[in-house]
């Protein structure tokens, strides 16, 4: 059976498995609309808004990819007690994400402001706190941990540094593992700032960038790639990694000699917003549905390839996995040697 075939048949096999999503819940905010004037005020654009609206961001989005793949997320985290917190926890509702979403009264929810026309980005605003989790609320979301985390078979952390996957949430996470007779496989979608944290992760999901940093190094060529992949492996002591190179595709290390190159599947690159929470849900969910490795990161590169293809932090369906799988052409997937 060819990589296309298996791909079809994995798309079957993932309703209603489901995943775990601990990590940084954020609101997206577009504000939407043209340009025909620079301000007499300041050189900058005037944005003459026509319209707004609101998504799930972070690991929020994360969830989005599973439900659009016909998974059951569950989705955990922080929100802050104002509007914008309210305004995530009906999105989660109308997005049919079970959640578990506490509220921290001394920071508000994440919200990032896209200030988009023309297709194109503006300026972005930012409204956060990204301090360490205090331990009273670092209670509750354990007091829900406990008592539920064994029943998953992987857990996707995503982390974008804004306080909850610290220290103090790892030395808790990996002591409440220890007590599963079945351990969950850990996924992360990693901050640079927090490498240290993730020793003994199953799979970190790094892009190019963030790569060369955690190893200290610069990443273009083929050959330093390995070479990030080999540092990482001896920094983090992880079982697998899988750095993800843009228009190059993907770069799977099954383990540190055994790394598997996935060319890039996208046709058309309009935005890469949400495109590595896309990777993480998808590869995640093929986990979960008992599919291996290397298939279930074809699949999260079909999904990559759609969303990249769409403007603001999108989705992709089963339905649209399957038409690219039968419309793009049949990836060629290389081993690579150092």
């Amino acid at each position: 059976m060819d990589i296309t075939e298996k791909i079809l048949n994995v798309l079957n096999s993932l309703k209603g498995n489901k995943v775990l999503i601990i990590g940084d819940v954020m609101l997206d905010h577009y504000v939407i609309g043209s340009v025909n004037r620079i301000s007499p005020e300041a050189p900058v654009p005037v944005v003459r808004v026509s319209r707004e609206n609101f998504l799930l961001g972070g690991a929020g989005n994360v969830a989005r990819n599973i439900v659009a793949l016909g998974g059951e997320p569950h989705l955990t985290g922080f929100v802050g007690d104002d509007p914008e917190g309210k305004v995530f926890k009906d999105l989660c509702e109308q997005s049919s994400i079970p959640c578990s979403l506490y509220n921290c009264s001394d920071r508000p929810t994440t919200k990032k402001t896209r200030i988009m026309a023309h297709n194109q980005q503006i300026v972005r605003v930012d409204h956060e706190n990204s301090t360490t989790m205090p331990d009273h609320d670092l209670d509750s979301l354990f007091d829900f941990l406990e008592g539920s985390i064994c029943d998953y078979r992987v857990v996707i952390l995503s982390d974008y540094g804004k306080g909850l996957l610290s220290e103090k949430f790892f030395e808790r996470f990996w002591n409440l593992l220890k007590k599963c007779s079945h351990t969950p496989m850990v996924l992360v979608d990693p901050k640079t700032i927090n490498y240290d944290l993730y020793k003994g992760v199953d799979l970190l999901t790094p892009n190019t960038k963030e790569a060369g940093e955690g190893a200290s190094m610069t990443v273009e060529s083929q050959d330093e790639v390995l070479e990030a992949g080999r540092r990482l492996f001896e920094r983090l002591d992880s079982e697998h990694l899988l750095i993800t190179l843009g228009a190059d595709g993907m770069a799977l290390f099954e383990s540190p000699g055994v790394v598997r190159h996935i060319p890039s599947f996208a046709r058309n690159v309009f935005d890469v917003t949400g495109a590595g929470d896309t990777v993480i849900a998808s590869l995640g969910l093929g986990i979960a549905a008992g599919n291996d490795l290397l298939t279930s990161t074809v699949l999260a590169n079909y999904a990559a390839g759609i969303v990249v293809g769409q403007v603001g932090a999108a989705t992709a369906s089963v339905a649209d996995i399957a038409q690219a799988v039968k419309d793009w052409p049949k990836p060629e997937i290389n081993t690579w040697k150092s």
